[in-house]
């Protein structure tokens, strides 16, 4: 089967077209004939050999983690029932024609949902409805969302208004920053601004002038500025590190000031909650209450342009893989 394999660590050329073997089911595991790949920004970053301790992988590997397809074939064990139906799974080695996956790991698709739409939602719908439940926002919550035009910043700013929230999107540029309001944010706030805390302060209001709740899917220099904007008695997640490197948040300072800290470790969900958080987004999307912002769609073979979209940063949304 076609698959894109990451021959060494390095940029997106490193990322090529091969051919390796048809996965085989075992007892209790099912064959996805995959239709489309979800993409996230980390993929990149351990491509390029970053987070070694996090993500222990040695070229030459399949990368992705992510799939929505079609399953055709079945495992001892495994019901019939199986056979045909629309799914998403998270899998290991997602660049690939076809994945191979327990079937108490499959989510199935609603039928009035498209499989791109689900593949889009297999990783940032997840971390987004979990985090939401986390950090626990409600109608009085006043938040501030960093990445607001990514992938999943555009579904944080989704989810954050449908429960009543002001909501405050951080991004750069004025296109990205007018898809966030497009997308239920209260205000949006250009980070290529000299000023931009000051008009983030203006824009969350209240009696002092502060977030509740930041949901920082950045880190770096971007995020620990972003600390110095939430409340005293307010939560911080800081979840991403698409910056290089996730926020230096001083954990002594936020005790002093009441913060509840979270990190990217708090949004790694056991098999339960995956399953419940990815059944929840895929029924908001099918729904009409949730929508992926898709940037870009590319063929598999072309896995190592996608890449280098993505870091490019010069879309909006996500990109996915066409197989």
């Amino acid at each position: 089967m076609r698959a894109a394999q990451v021959k060494a660590f390095g940029g997106p050329e490193v990322l090529v077209a091969v051919e390796i073997p048809d996965p085989v089911p075992g007892p209790g595991e099912v064959v996805i004939d995959v239709a489309y790949v979800d993409t996230i920004f980390v993929e990149t970053q351990v491509r390029g050999g970053w987070g070694r301790d996090f993500f222990p992988v040695t070229p030459p590997y399949v990368p992705g983690g992510g799939v929505a397809g079609v399953v055709t074939a079945l495992g001892a064990d495994v019901p019939e029932e199986w056979l045909g139906r629309r799914v998403t799974a998270f899998v290991t080695g997602s660049y690939a024609e076809r994945a191979v996956v327990a079937a108490s790991a499959l989510t199935v698709v609603p039928d009035t949902l498209d499989l791109r739409t689900a593949a889009a939602l297999v990783h940032d719908g997840v971390t987004a409805t979990g985090l939401l439940e986390l950090t626990g926002i409600g109608p009085t919550d006043r938040v501030l969302v960093l990445g607001a035009s990514g992938g999943m910043g555009t579904l944080l700013v989704q989810l954050a208004h449908a429960r009543g929230a002001r909501v405050v999107g951080v991004a750069r540029g004025a296109e990205k920053a007018a898809l966030v309001r497009e997308l239920g944010a209260d205000a949006a706030v250009d980070a290529t601004h000299a000023d931009w805390t000051s008009a983030a302060r203006h824009a969350l209001g209240g009696p002092v002038p502060a977030a509740d709740v930041v949901l920082d899917g950045v880190g770096g220099q971007l995020g620990a500025t972003a600390f110095s904007l939430a409340a005293d008695g307010g939560r911080f997640s800081a979840h991403g590190a698409s910056s290089g490197g996730f926020s230096p948040i001083d954990a002594t300072e936020a005790t002093r000031r009441g913060i509840t800290l979270f990190g990217i470790g708090d949004v790694q969900f056991g098999p339960a909650d995956l399953r419940r958080y990815t059944s929840a987004a895929l029924a908001d999307a099918a729904a009409g209450r949730l929508r992926p912002v898709i940037g870009e769609v590319f063929p598999l073979e072309r896995a190592g342009d996608a890449h280098a979209a993505v870091e490019g940063r010069g879309l909006v949304g996500k990109v996915v893989l066409e197989v």
